[in-house]
């Protein structure tokens, strides 16, 4: 189970892309798409998506392209995330109390509307400015010691 999927995390590449450009004009879906290596038929879709939500704005024109419709600080990462891929649900019975019958007695329903609401605080906490910000790559850290037997 992706809790993020793959069209999301593309889209949210394509908006770092415009927060790291933001404030210097249009960035066109190209350069972008080429910048952060999204196909570009996908990346126009994904734009399309973004702009009608007003995350972003187009601007027409040669020189055109999108620019974020607010500061990067203002735009969290469930702000994309709902965009382009709905809400994120651990289970289909946190979508709706009608959805299981069992709902009044089961014991993992409320572990999981627990889970569920720290999941979408800790995603909506995480700005784009944030994401944008230039620092240490990530890298999985494996351990290659081997164990003392």
């Amino acid at each position: 189970m992706d809790v993020i999927r793959r069209n999301t995390d593309y889209a949210v590449r394509l908006m770092v892309h415009l927060a790291k450009h933001y404030g210097n004009g249009p960035a066109s879906t190209r350069a972008s798409a080429t910048k952060e290596h999204v196909p570009y038929q996908l990346a126009c879709k994904l734009m399309q998506k973004l702009n009608n939500a007003k995350l972003v704005t187009s601007c027409m024109g040669p020189k055109g392209g999108f620019v974020l419709a607010t500061a990067p600080s203002k735009i969290s990462l469930l702000d994309i995330v709902e965009v382009i891929q709905g809400p994120v649900n651990l289970n289909r019975c946190l979508m709706s109390e009608d959805i299981c019958p069992q709902q009044t007695n089961c014991a993992v329903r409320g572990k999981l509307a627990i889970l569920q609401k720290n999941i979408n605080s800790g995603i909506a906490a995480i700005t784009l400015d944030e994401l944008s910000q230039k620092g240490p790559k990530n890298k999985l850290v494996r351990n290659t010691k081997r164990r003392k037997q």
